[in-house]
């Protein structure tokens, strides 16, 4: 157990999940599931999907993903780094987001690891730390016509955090959200040569599992994906994004924009 920090949120929730309980437990708040101060999912009554686009190095897919959702006429939530922003070759990609009317948030901007693999009770920066790098992120969104007031969901780095950071985000104004688990549509980053590699073939049955298994199918499901996941990986998951949107709406899923989906829910917040 003592290499458990190695493994990353993927690999640990492959153990099932029990290894961070009771206090890493998914608990029922009103219609939202919500982990550690943090929203995991939505509300399971409605079937309803928000589809989430992180960022932190690379976008190969960006266009690829967007012309697949104009097609469907699918409105998403995209998440990126401060490391992401700066990077010149992406910023028609982030305008071409905007444009469209997709959701722009952050995603930190040095993408830092809050807490310890293995303990998220403990935290590895100071609260002045984890303000300044999100303030830094913030900027990047007024740079691209984005009002970060208005845009206060946000998904934090490496989709992991505890109780500390997510009140710190709360103390700004921010509403912090992750991913649901269970579908494994996260792990379409990992390249061929790492351990926790997981095929788009592995990937895309994992989903449809989850969805036949799960009480409430993915309803409210926060499905995230990556916009990019470098030469690392030549089976690109956002390659299978136009057949994986066709199935879900065969099984009548409704795709929705994160905030559209978990405003009503979150109202006071929003009106602070």
């Amino acid at each position: 157990m003592k290499d458990l920090w190695k493994m990353g949120p993927l690999a640990l929730t492959a153990l099932g999940g029990l290894l961070f309980c009771p206090t890493g437990c998914a608990t029922p708040k009103g219609e939202l599931t919500w982990v550690l101060g943090g929203i995991e999912r939505g509300p399971m009554s409605e079937k309803k999907i928000a589809l989430e686009f992180t960022g932190g190095s690379f976008a190969e897919g960006g266009d690829h993903i967007l012309d697949v959702l104009a097609k469907h006429n699918i409105k998403s939530a995209f998440f990126f780094t401060g490391d992401f922003f700066r990077i010149k070759e992406f910023e028609p990609t982030i305008r071409r987001i905007v444009k469209e009317g997709h959701y722009l948030g952050i995603h930190s901007d040095k993408h830092l690891l809050y807490c310890p693999w293995e303990d998220r009770t403990k935290t590895l920066v100071s609260k002045e730390e984890f303000t300044e790098d999100i303030k830094a992120a913030c900027k990047h969104l007024e740079r691209f016509g984005v009002d970060p007031k208005k845009n206060i969901f946000w998904i934090p780095p490496y989709e992991w955090y505890n109780e500390d950071i997510s009140k710190w985000s709360d103390e700004m104004g921010l509403i912090l959200i992750n991913y649901s688990p269970g579908s494994y549509s996260n792990a379409d980053y990992t390249g061929e040569a790492d351990k926790n590699f997981r095929s788009s073939d592995f990937i895309y049955q994992k989903i449809f599992e989850k969805e036949e298994k799960d009480p409430h199918g993915l309803n409210g499901f926060l499905l995230l994906l990556h916009i990019g996941a470098g030469p690392g990986r030549k089976d690109k998951f956002f390659l299978r994004l136009d057949s994986l949107l066709n199935e879900l709406e065969k099984r009548g899923y409704e795709f929705v924009r994160v905030d559209e989906m978990l405003k009503p829910y979150v109202a006071e917040k929003m009106q602070r």
